[in-house]
């Protein structure tokens, strides 16, 4: 599974004209399943966000993880995270999860997340979203959990 993190003061998104998913400091993920995921990406995945150490602690040093400062998270799929775009223009998506497993693996590693502790919010798996975000660095970071790996 791929993920860009990104350490927000506020995020949300927007399906259709309504606010779906809010959250205050914290964390935006925009998650991707990729060809030969399983929940075992998604749960080390989802584990080492929530202990990654991209928040200042009392010295203004990168120390703190989501888990310590009570953070939220808004995760949001996005399947582009997959491009491949070593030929031509047009980004190819073949090595991401197919739309049933994509949503699958998504939606558990959101609850996952949840499960470690931070309030998390979601997108819509497949939905046309609009995603805001002020974004707090900026702070983003690419995380990638292979099968190889997990």
């Amino acid at each position: 599974m791929r993920a860009l993190i990104q350490r927000v003061t506020q995020a949300s998104v927007t399906v259709d004209g309504a606010v779906i998913g809010e959250i205050g400091a914290g964390v935006l993920a925009l998650v991707c399943a990729m060809r030969g995921d399983s929940d075992a990406e998604a749960e080390k995945l989802a584990a080492k966000l929530s202990k990654l150490r991209i928040f200042e602690d009392e010295a203004g040093k990168m120390n703190r993880s989501l888990l310590d400062t009570g953070g939220e998270a808004l995760v949001v799929s996005q399947f582009t995270l997959a491009a491949d775009t070593s030929r031509g223009n047009r980004p190819g998506f073949s090595e991401a999860a197919a739309p049933e497993d994509g949503n699958r693996l998504y939606e558990h590693f959101a609850a996952h997340l949840a499960s470690l502790g931070p309030k998390v919010e979601t997108g819509r798996f497949g939905a046309d979203m609009k995603v805001a975000l002020l974004n707090d660095g900026p702070v983003t970071i690419w995380l990638e959990i292979s099968p190889q790996t997990a």
